[in-house]
């Protein structure tokens, strides 16, 4: 079994709306996304998965869209953990994914595995 991980970075803006705190006001972040896909065996080139397939569906269906964005137009409850399943209902459908890890600061970060995922 291999998992495969390609990294992203991105800026963006939110706010939360439901927390009571300095983050329920806009303030923006400078993420840090990793998507990792699982795939049981290598091709015949000896490739578990291209990371160029990787970058061109994450890049288009996620960063181009979020990058020096408002998330909450896109996801109105744009907590971390809210974005991972937003990341995921975007492109489970196009690659095999196994797990999002997404930071909001050097330190603070989520790990998602699906609706159904294990740890």
């Amino acid at each position: 079994m291999f998992l495969v991980t390609k990294e992203f970075r991105f800026e963006s803006a939110h706010f939360l709306p439901k927390y009571y705190g300095k983050c329920e006001n806009l303030h923006g972040h400078s993420y840090r996304l990793q998507v990792t896909v699982k795939i049981p065996e290598l091709n015949d080139e000896g490739i578990a998965y291209d990371f160029t397939k990787l970058k061109k569906v994450v890049k288009k269906d996620i960063v181009d869209v979020l990058d020096h964005k408002l998330i909450n137009d896109f996801v109105p409850i744009a907590s971390a953990e809210r974005m991972t399943e937003w990341i995921w209902e975007r492109i489970a459908h196009k690659i095999p994914i196994f797990e999002i890890k997404l930071w909001e600061t050097e330190t603070c970060f989520v790990s998602y595995r699906g609706p159904n995922g294990e740890f």
